[in-house]
């Protein structure tokens, strides 16, 4: 019987993401240590009273171990051999500290009682002095994230004829540690829908399928993804994965009315664009986060490369803002602003957590709340809470000096127009005021037109007394069409004719950045547990203290050659000096995670003690290396990943690599990985033949239809609910999904329920889920419904009449190779059958021919199977 594996079937499901890697506990035998496995916990959970706040309660101190053993003021809180002997063990295992809820756990509280029956050793000598406050340890110095980007040597591999490129060379070392090797090269077939999907986010068309095949050309393969990452739609596919991390969307966000950004969709084309050029990762980095102080204020006759590094800022513009509403609290969602803002940078950029330490110190990195605070004094003379811009007030209005000059001459001519409305609209009320003058009693003529005449404010009582007992004389501009509708026909006429001109002059462009005011400098201030209205010790900018050893901290209060204070492009500058040991690494662990499905670090957006260590060091800075040498370039970046021995195996499993690495984190096989939302949507256009290949401009808009589902149409509901006349959308529909309105209260129904993310404030990593709504829309959204039905017609346009053709046919659009012969039997007696069972039933009005019906159902079928969905 003929089956296609479906969704609901979940056949082929992703790994589930490991958790992350606190202090883990050392194999039993081995040593428990102080600065490896306890002090963590203590950090974690009970520095902010003993040891790093501003006050040591009980005069107990857990930095350091001699400092436990010592005590407070209730003596030593260590016997060393005998954690039941231990004060700070007792209190702890009796649940009587930390206090609060939160409190250590079973696993905790065991390594602890380890860790003192082991002697309570320590790594090494403890310094004989610590400053107050936050003290970082040597062993919190020397965490691998935090340690220079150094290339490393090459290991020798057993197998040399397996590797391509210095990639597979670190990899296949680590597989034949353990006895593994790379799988076998994946066929044409998956090699072409694998590299089309992940540079360009759709299924290759048949003919370049073909193409492919035939080339016998030994560098084939290097060649397509050269044409590959040629193409347009690699900005698309590409920026879209940063406008993940960016936290980009349409819409405020914040409040429940979640206002449209009307401009915000320049910095998504500024970020295809960037992308389709290859434009150095560093000099986009620069360019997002100080790009108005690349370019000389004012911003208001920028060339369009200026103009560019404005939009650029955007990224600095895409967190939630409510300030913008009557309805927010204005203080919190002014802070709140700032705080999503560092977030989003440091997740992006830095791979920190740099939020945690808001409140207090980094309960596990070492980020002191000051560190939060000296980032946060980069962004504040730009986002200055105490002297706010709403965002309408932060719009930078464009205009080129040409496009001046000709509004202003078409204002001029409007204003001849104007000069010439009014002579005639006098000349009209003039004769219409002779003519109701003239019905009046003579001996009331002379006083009616001198009361008239006279000034409104000098007029007597009498006069105006006189005016409201005659009031057809009071005749003017707006009352005129009362006695001579064909002289306000005629004034009209001028009207609109200065109107219509006016509606020729260019318009400014309205571009949604960041600036700062040149000469506003705010002070930036500790938050005492961040609380704004609890400002404490001021703070200058600057980077992270641990890094402080790399030449990598203070940054200048103010650069004297800018008008502005200069700490953003400092900043900017410093994170791609080459010498930041986090930018590079987090990049290129992001481009891996694209193209392997995991990056080799876990957790993309957070590289600190809780995020998962990277499974390749010594290749992940190797990449990171590489990649600066070359350039910053990300396409460089992608050939070299792409043409790896690694990139090409197939997805096989065997029984020995399954036991050995289950979880594919060595990388002896391809992972199988679903396909996010949009890509799944914009593969459904392309293979139904409707997908419109338009690039840029305004976003989709988005709206509820009927049944409250939300899809793509022009909201033309009023304020009681009640819609209008629909708005036809010309093709706009079928866009690709990067062009559609991300509006935060709105997520597009279709994206949604395939995980794509909600901006709160961004996404650091995407989740790739298989639940039962994802089948549902499968088999009866009207989106996949009406695409089914315009993939039957376009296969039945271009294959003709015949079935085997047909089937054949729509297998090859939407998996990327030819169907067996059983495959095609099958799939024709399963459309013949389902045809029969049509022409049984009555016809709907506009419903489609019994045979088309039934390639729809078929065509659904390969929509919704799990070959469909997945990438091998």
């Amino acid at each position: 019987m003929f089956r296609i594996p479906c969704l609901s079937a979940a056949l082929l499901l992703l790994p589930a993401a490991a958790p992350a890697a606190g202090p883990k506990a050392p194999p039993p035998g081995a040593p428990v240590l102080f600065e490896e496995h306890v002090r963590p916990i203590f950090k974690a959970h009970c520095f902010e009273c003993h040891g790093e706040g501003k006050k040591l309660r009980g005069g107990l101190d857990l930095r350091l171990r001699r400092l436990i053993a010592t005590g407070g003021d209730s003596g030593p809180a260590l016997a060393p051999g005998k954690h039941s002997d231990s004060p700070l063990y007792r209190r702890v295992a009796a649940r009587e500290m930390p206090p609060g809820k939160v409190k250590l756990s079973a696993a905790e509280t065991a390594l602890l009682a380890r860790w003192i029956d082991g002697g309570a050793r320590t790594v090494g000598p403890e310094p004989e002095h610590i400053a107050p406050g936050l003290f970082i340890t040597e062993a919190e110095r020397s965490f691998w994230a935090f340690q220079p980007i150094r290339r490393p040597l090459l290991p020798t591999v057993k197998q040399p004829d397996r590797v391509r490129n210095p990639i597979d060379a670190f990899l296949l070392a680590r597989l034949s540690d353990r006895g593994l090797s790379f799988a076998p090269e994946a066929d044409r077939h998956t090699l072409i829908r694998r590299a089309s999907f992940d540079l360009l986010g759709v299924p290759p068309a048949p003919q370049d399928v073909a193409r492919f095949l035939a080339d016998t050309r030994p560098d084939a393969y290097e060649l397509l993804i050269d044409r590959l990452l040629a193409s347009p739609h690699y900005g698309e596919r590409w920026g879209r994965h940063w406008l993940d991390v960016a936290g980009y969307a349409d819409s405020e966000g914040y409040t429940a009315d979640d206002p449209v950004r009307k401009s915000a969709w320049k910095y998504r084309d500024y970020v295809i664009r960037a992308f389709n050029t290859d434009m150095p990762f560093d000099q986009f980095i620069v360019e997002q986060l100080a790009g108005d102080e690349l370019v000389r204020p004012p911003y208001d006759k920028l060339g369009p490369a200026d103009a560019e590094k404005l939009v650029a800022t955007g990224f600095l513009r895409t967190a939630p803002d409510g300030t913008g509403s009557g309805e927010a609290d204005q203080k919190v969602a002014r802070n709140q602003v700032v705080a999503d803002t560092v977030q989003i940078v440091g997740t992006s950029l830095l791979g920190l957590t740099m939020h945690c330490a808001q409140c207090h110190n980094h309960r596990y990195d070492p980020i002191p709340q000051s560190d939060y605070y000296r980032m946060r004094a980069v962004f504040e003379p730009a986002y200055d809470w105490k002297s706010w811009r709403a965002p309408a007030a932060r719009e930078v209005a464009l205009m080129s000096d040409a496009d001046r000059a000709k509004a202003a001459a078409i204002e001029a001519e409007a204003v001849k127009i104007d000069a010439e409305r009014l002579k005639k609209q006098h000349e009209y009320i003039e004769r219409t005021f002779q003519r109701e003058l003239a019905k009046l009693a003579a001996d009331l003529r002379e006083p009616v037109r001198v009361a008239r005449n006279t000034p409104p404010p000098k007029r007597t009582a009498a006069q105006q007394k006189l005016l409201r007992e005659h009031p057809s004389v009071n005749v003017d501009g707006g009352s005129l069409y009362l006695y001579d509708a064909k002289a306000a026909a005629d004034l009209k006429g001028y009207a609109d004719r200065a109107a219509k001109l006016r509606a020729t002059k260019p318009q400014p462009d309205f571009i949604r950045a960041l600036t700062e005011v040149p000469g506003h400098v705010p002070p930036t201030h500790v938050f005492h547990r961040g609380d704004h209205e609890q400002p404490k010790e001021s703070v200058t900018p600057g980077g992270l203290t641990v890094l402080a050893g790399l030449g990598l901290g203070e940054l200048p209060l103010k650069d004297p050659s800018l008008p502005t204070t200069g700490r953003r492009l400092a900043f900017a500058r410093q994170l791609t000096s080459g010498r930041h040991p986090l930018t590079a690494r987090v990049l290129v662990n992001r481009v891996w995670l694209h193209h392997f499905g995991r990056g080799l670090v876990g957790t993309p957006g957070d590289f600190g003690v809780l995020g998962e260590r990277p499974t390749h060091p010594e290749l992940l800075d190797w990449l990171a290396a590489e990649f600066m040498e070359g350039g910053w370039r990300l396409k460089r970046l992608h050939r070299l990943l792409m043409t790896s021995t690694a990139y090409r195996q197939s997805s096989r499993r065997t029984p020995e690599l399954q036991k050995l690495d289950p979880d594919n984190r060595l990388l002896g096989r391809m992972s199988v990985r679903r396909l996010e939302a949009e890509a799944l949507r914009d593969a459904i256009l392309a293979v139904s033949g409707k997908l419109n290949a338009k690039q840029f401009g305004p976003p989709v808009p988005v709206m509820h239809d009927d049944v409250g589902q939300v899809v793509l149409g022009v909201d033309t509901a009023d304020a009681a609910g009640y819609k209008g006349k629909e708005v036809p959308l010309l093709g706009e529909e079928f866009r690709r999904s990067v062009y559609v309105q991300v509006r935060r209260s709105r997520p597009l129904a279709v994206l949604d329920t395939f995980d794509a993310p909600a901006m709160s404030p961004n996404c650091e990593v995407r989740n790739s889920s298989t639940v039962t709504p994802q089948a549902l829309m499968l088999m009866n959204s009207r989106f996949i419904v009406d695409h089914a039905r315009h993939f039957a017609e376009r296969v039945g346009r271009e294959a003709g009449g015949e079935p085997r053709a047909q089937v054949a046919l729509a297998w090859r659009l939407a998996f990327g190779s030819e169907p067996a012969g059983r495959d095609v039997d099958e799939a024709v007696a399963v459309v013949a059958a389902q045809a029969e069972v049509f022409r049984g039933q009555k016809r709907g009005p506009g419903q489609p021919e019994p045979q088309v019906q039934a390639l729809a159902s078929f065509c659904q079928a390969l929509l919704s199977a799990n070959r469909f969905l997945y990438v091998d």
